[in-house]
Order: structure tokens, then sequence, then C-alpha cells
């Protein structure tokens, strides 16, 4: 045990000093009852004493009972001060925050993913997950061991900023070939996870008082790193089509979109209107942001290319993610820049955390080059295509005409609109009540929510799952 007791040169004998360190942290609670003590030779050892002195320390505590010694075992604090210890209380300072801090204090309830319920419910279509039960983990334990077996010593010390060589290549690949993106791996920022993605965005691109235009609704992740930012937001509406760029606003330098499948309604961006939002941000010497969070899924028709390989001004940054085709917790995206802010962003990725880890970006280059990342996207379009069939059946079937469904052409989510009146929170609650988790989208509206609307993912569950939570939300709606 590590033991730290601040020892001061004065009239106070060093021992009546020891004895006042231990004894108070017992009575604190920070040691408790039946607690092992570092040993006489230890303890002396680390706070480079003579060990006589705390052995007269220990004798003093053990003759007023705050210790017990047990022969041959070692010393503990003595279990009768289980009723006599009591942590001690401190009154809490009152610290400033700065502006940036008190932004974000108080979105710390809005800015989470959908958390798993104490109970989680037994048909839970939440949103924003991988299918994890796909997912081959055997493959990967597999090469992520042989990369900790076979590094050099190199590989595990600092790396660039910019991310695993080797990875930056298998994204830019892959992305051309997948979603028609123009990029070179110099282009290619890794990053843990597309939230990190935007932060660096607005840390270099946007100013306090700076005009911003975001979709509405929107993913409340951008909405509230914009805020914290200082930014002025500017609500454009979405419709069936998507983010109207009729409605952009003229004194927004900065626009975010998620064209291939907006979020939350799911809405595809036709290539009429992804011609005018270049067109508008070309007029407006603007820059685009396209969050391509889910476009490696897309069930109706061919799909569309990224905005990005439309662009040729450079003015589009391109972000994705792999936390919905592999696993969350591996915490990896890319940000695809023009080349003239790529110093920018790799100076600011840099100053956040030097760079993301670099065993787990090693294993993900080998897993994306070696054809099993293309391999498990096809199990998984494959699946989530079965789900998706399950998932408009059962709509059908059991709510009819009661909802309009937008978002099932790409994805894996959807999201149900009642044609009646309801309130969110309490169909939410009725819903858990059945055992089925659904989720509002009140909370993705920058002003007041045009409608109710319930978003269901469809990820994480099977087909007679799906079928048998929307015959329960049927019961309710």
């Amino acid at each position: 045990m590590q033991f730290v007791i601040p020892l001061l040169h004065g009239p106070e004998p060093l021992f009546r000093q020891v004895y006042r360190g231990v004894r108070q942290a017992i009575l604190s609670g920070s040691i408790g009852p039946g607690e092992r003590l570092p040993s006489t030779r230890d303890l002396a050892e680390q706070l480079g004493i003579s060990r006589t002195v705390v052995l007269l320390a220990y004798e003093h505590l053990l003759a007023e009972g705050f210790i017990a010694g047990r022969g041959g075992s070692g010393t503990y604090v003595s279990q009768r001060m289980a009723r006599n210890a009591a942590r001690g209380r401190r009154r809490p300072a009152r610290l400033r925050l700065s502006r940036f801090g008190n932004a974000v204090s108080g979105s710390i309830a809005t800015v989470d993913t959908p958390l798993p319920r104490p109970v989680a419910p037994r048909y839970n279509f939440i949103y924003g997950r991988s299918d994890l039960a796909t997912f081959p983990f055997a493959v990967w334990r597999r090469l992520l061991l042989r990369q900790a077996r076979k590094g050099s010593t190199r590989q595990f010390d600092y790396g660039s900023a910019l991310g695993n060589a080797e990875l930056r290549a298998a994204i830019c690949a892959h992305l051309r070939r997948a979603r028609a993106v123009v990029c070179d791996p110099d282009e290619v920022i890794v990053v843990n996870g597309s939230q990190q993605a935007l932060d660096l965005v607005i840390r270099v691109l946007v100013d306090p008082g700076d005009a911003v235009a975001l979709e509405d609704p929107h993913y409340d992740g951008i909405r509230e790193a914009l805020r914290a930012a200082g930014a002025r937001l500017r609500p454009v509406p979405v419709d069936r089509e998507g983010l109207d760029p009729a409605r952009l606003p003229d004194d927004a330098g900065l626009v975010f979109v998620t064209p291939s499948h907006q979020f939350p309604t799911g809405a595809i961006l036709p290539l009429e209107r992804r011609l005018a939002l270049l067109e508008w941000a070309r007029r407006r010497n603007a820059v685009v942001v396209e969050d391509d969070y889910d476009g490696e899924f897309h069930y109706e028709g061919r799909p569309l290319e990224s905005l990005q390989g439309l662009d040729r001004e450079g003015r589009i940054i391109y972000i994705g993610t792999f936390s919905r085709t592999v696993f969350p917790s591996m915490r990896i995206g890319y940000l695809i820049a023009p080349a003239s802010l790529v110093p920018a962003f790799t100076a600011a990725k840099w100053l956040s955390d030097l760079h993301s880890a670099s065993l787990e970006q090693q294993t993900l280059a080998d897993f994306i080059a070696g054809g099993m990342y293309e391999r498990h996207l096809r199990r998984l379009r494959r699946r989530n295509t079965a789900r998706r069939a399950a998932l408009l059946e059962a709509v059908a079937k059991y709510l009819g005409d009661r909802v309009e469904v937008t978002g099932e052409g790409a994805g894996a989510q959807v999201v149900l609109w009642p044609r009646k009146k309801v309130v969110e929170e309490a169909v939410v609650a009725a819903a858990a009540q059945k055992g089925v988790g659904i989720y509002g989208i009140a909370h993705c509206w920058l002003r007041q929510p045009a409608r109710a609307g319930f978003i269901l993912g469809y990820a994480r569950l099977g087909e007679q799952e799906i079928r048998e939570g929307i015959r329960l939300l049927g019961q309710i709606l």
C-alpha cells in the first residue's frame, strides 16, 4: 500500500506526525476497518525515515485501539473503527468555469447517445449501434494478437497525428470504391470517432459569433459542440428530400449535412439538391461538412455517390466512422480534408490527444486490406436487409396508416411519425412498460419540434424480435 503522509521540519516529533497521519486516514475512512496497513519497514522506506519512528507511531495507535496486530500476518485497522470512522466532510469550493465549461456543463444530459436503461427492454430498438453479433471477433482477435506479437518497439512509441499510414491508405482505397470519395492518403486524418472529427472541424473553422448552418432536425452532438464554441446556429428545414438548399442563410460560412441518410429523418439528398448545395458554397465561399455516418447501407436503387465526390473546388470536409460497421468501443473514425486544411487539422489533432491508438489502427488496416472488412460489410448488408424487410412488414401489419415511415431507404434506423397528435414521453414510457425500447426525436430539433416522432434502430434485433416489438407498439399507438 502506498501511503502519503506530509512530514514537516519543526518542533513536532516525527513519530507524532506519522501517528496523526495514520489516525486521520482511519477516522476519515480513507483506510477502512480490517484493511491492512503497510509494514513498519515499508512505511519507513516510503517516507524516508527511520523504522524506529514508525514503530513508535504504531505503538501509540495500537494502545489507543486504532489498529490491531495479527501474528504472522501484519497490522490492520481495528474492526471497532467501523462505528467510529466517519468520512471527512469538505466544503466544496465554488470553482469558476470558462465560457466553454459553462456551455458544455449545460448540455451533458443531451449530448450522449441513448444509454441502456437500468433494465434493458426485451425489444430494444436502440439506434446508433453496430451489429455486435455479426462482427467476426475471432478474426479480429487473431489480427490484434498478431500485431501485438510481431510489432517492433517503434510501433508502441508515439505515432503520427495523421494516423497510421497503412490505415490511411486502406481507408482511401475503400472509400474510392465504395463511396466515390476523391482523396489521397495524405488528406486522411485518423480520429477517435466521428465526434472528435466534428470537434476538430469546429475548433479549426469556427470562431465565437460565427453563423453556422445545420439541418433541423439534426444530430444533437453537432449542435452542442457548436453551442460550446459560441457559434450562432442557423437551422435549415429538412423535408422528405433532406436539407433544402434554397433555405440556406446568406450569412453562414459553414454548413453541416448528412446527405446519404439524414439524421434523424433518414431522407436521402437527391442529386439536384447536392449540386445546389455546392453552388451555394461556391457563391458564399463556404465549407460543407459531410457526415457520412452510415453511408455503407443502401437498399433502394443505385446508391448516390458521396457529396465530396462531386466537389471540384475543395470545399467539402468528409467525415466517417467505423462505429456503425465494426464496433463502437474501438473509437476510430476519419476526417478527409482539402489539402489546404490538412496542416491545421493535423496540428489540432496533435494538440487534442497527439494521435489515436496505434495497435488498433494497424489491426484495422490489416482487416481492411485483407478483404475481411468488405466481406463483413456484405454480411451486414444482408442481415440489415432482412431486418428492414421484417420491420416494414410489421409496421404495415400492426400500425398501418396510423404512422408515416421515413428513413427506410438507407442506414439502420427509421423514424415513425404518428399521424395523430401524441406526447413523445408518454408513448416512450408506455412502450417501456411492454418491454419495447423506442426513442423520441424531440431532442434533435433546434426550434420547437414540428411533430412527434420515434427513432427505431434495428441493427441489434432479429427479425422475429422486430415483429414482436412492433406488434406490442401497435397496441400503444
